[in-house]
């Protein structure tokens, strides 16, 4: 991570934000198209995030917190955006699978990947999200869990054995 960039984006850089965006865009996006299942509600779940974090950028006390703190704000955006969805029951049958009660995966995944994600709580799946596709480390996601480092480690790797389980 290029703490140059955050301190800049930190001072107003809009380039050295820009620059902080392209490095996470991709991360980011698929956090959201895995939680929400539905690219363009990704798409723009990524944009209120991105923009979100832009207007607080100045609140930001620790340059090494900037993945933890991105994505907590990403999460919040996803959790507005499941709430808005399921507000009417035609997006309600559109969010969930039929007699399923889990979330449609993107079209992209796998139906063994899904089905084997689906196996897990929302917390547990979420912890495997943030590890596995947004790269973030324990103590990361423990910041934005409020569990402990070694708790989340615990979760994670449990998680991680259920789902190896359930492909096997």
């Amino acid at each position: 991570m290029n703490e140059k960039l955050i301190n800049e984006a930190i001072a107003g850089s809009k380039e050295a934000f820009c620059s902080l965006y392209g490095e996470y865009k991709d991360r980011l996006y698929r956090y959201a198209l895995y939680r929400l299942g539905d690219p363009t509600e990704a798409e723009d779940a990524v944009s209120d995030c991105v923009l979100a974090a832009w207007k607080s950028i100045s609140s930001l006390r620790s340059e090494k917190a900037f993945g933890s703190w991105i994505f907590r704000i990403l999460s919040n955006c996803c959790a507005s955006r499941i709430k808005e969805m399921i507000g009417t029951r035609e997006n309600l049958e559109r969010l969930y699978d039929a007699g399923t009660g889990s979330i449609s995966a993107p079209p992209s995944l796998s139906m063994e990947l899904a089905e084997a994600l689906a196996q897990l709580g929302d917390d547990d799946r979420d912890i495997v999200l943030l590890s596995v596709i947004g790269g973030l480390n324990s103590t990361e996601i423990a910041s934005l869990t409020d569990l402990a480092p070694g708790s989340v480690r615990s979760k994670l790797s449990r998680s991680l054995a259920k789902m190896r389980e359930f492909l096997s």
